[in-house]
């Protein structure tokens, strides 16, 4: 088993950073945050669909460039580097890994091409609230083939041109195809820590909608694909935990308190250590998912829900941290310590809360003792 990165990914992840950087993405995950109404950078997104890395994951035959889930880890893990405020996320991670997990030939045909290239967003709309993930069945419902009810909070469900829908049915749960451009879907803004991964509440009324997998299985599915969709967000959250270590490195090493650096006092290089320690912990949980995910199916959603614990865990203390290794101006909205903050409780949230994944590895740990 490798347990890094191979020559070719590394390239990719090189010049991701450099574009990025290139890009200011940071700066512009600022100037989301602080323009009303803005949600996404649209330049940087049609520049990262003409690179090809909406379809790094994507199979060649539906457009995209057929690289193992590793790929699209690395790309993960320099996304949340940068900050960058696109959807790639929401239409990569998730709305693309569901249809190629449990769409028709036909739904692949022609959404996967569309979203390769950057061309259409689409996302995943399971949840109708706070709360656990199906802990309770879906309100929202599939009747003859058109869909009535509530989902909320939608990550770029603002944005986005397409979502898959958990909605029950008269033969239980399914999944669906929905068309937010249709004329019965209402968009409202939902506020959120992390305004540069914008929410959405959307509201169908009586919208034509496509079966995606077998109805009844739904909730089966969606858990499959939240399991897909939580390697990439892992990365993405070591990603910033990475930078934040950076960030805190290169200023303590510039504050001088007494007459020398405050990098140079134990009691910093005890928490920069620890960050480090969180980090790499969390980092090696995540090479194992990302190669169980192409290699060993029946470690894989343990090894998941472990990667995903850890990089929620190592985010948000790396995050909290740099905020206080900052001192009194850590908390001020011009340093950008608290952007690093928001995106860290995002992503604890998106695709189920860590308290979640751990009930979840319990119960798979259960299983191989018993």
């Amino acid at each position: 088993m490798n347990v890094d990165y191979d020559e070719d990914v590394r390239a990719l992840m090189d010049h991701a950073r450099k574009l990025l950087d290139a890009r200011g993405a940071i700066d512009a995950a600022r100037r989301v945050l602080e323009t009303a109404g803005d949600t996404h950078a649209t330049g940087l997104w049609r520049e990262l669909g003409a690179q090809g890395w909406c379809g790094v994951a994507i199979d060649d035959a539906h457009g995209g460039l057929g690289m193992a889930s590793v790929a699209l880890a690395g790309l993960a893990e320099e996304l949340g580097r940068s900050l960058a405020p696109v959807p790639f996320a929401s239409s990569i991670y998730g709305f693309a890994q569901a249809i190629a997990l449990a769409g028709s030939e036909t739904q692949r045909a022609a959404l996967l091409p569309e979203i390769a290239s950057g061309a259409l967003i689409g996302t995943l709309a399971f949840t109708e609230g706070p709360g656990t993930p199906f802990a309770a069945p879906p309100t929202a419902r599939v009747e003859r083939g058109r869909l009535h009810g509530t989902k909320q909070p939608v990550t770029d469900g603002a944005i986005a041109d397409w979502a898959v829908v958990l909605a029950a049915t008269a033969d239980g749960p399914g999944l669906f195809v929905v068309g937010l451009n249709d004329p019965g879907v209402t968009r409202r803004s939902v506020s959120t820590l992390d305004p540069t991964r914008p929410a959405a509440r959307l509201d169908f009324a009586d919208v034509p909608v496509e079966p995606v997998g077998r109805t009844g299985d739904g909730v089966a599915l969606a858990a499959q694909i939240l399991t897909r969709y939580a390697v990439p967000l892992a990365f993405e959250a070591i990603g910033g935990a990475d930078a934040c270590l950076e960030m805190a490195v290169a200023y303590t090493r510039t504050r001088f308190a007494f007459g020398r650096p405050v990098a140079g006092y134990q009691a910093v290089k005890h928490r920069l250590a620890d960050i480090y320690v969180k980090n790499e912990m969390a980092r090696s949980n995540a090479y194992y998912a990302a190669w169980a995910a192409d290699h060993d199916p029946a470690v894989f959603e343990s090894a998941t829900a472990a990667a995903r614990i850890a990089a929620c865990e190592a985010y948000w203390f790396a995050a909290k941290e740099l905020i206080q290794l900052h001192g009194g101006i850590g908390f001020t909205w011009e340093m950008d310590c608290h952007l690093f903050y928001r995106r860290a409780r995002h992503l604890s949230t998106a695709a189920g809360a860590p308290d979640w994944w751990r009930a979840r590895l319990a119960d798979q740990l259960r299983q191989v003792a018993a």
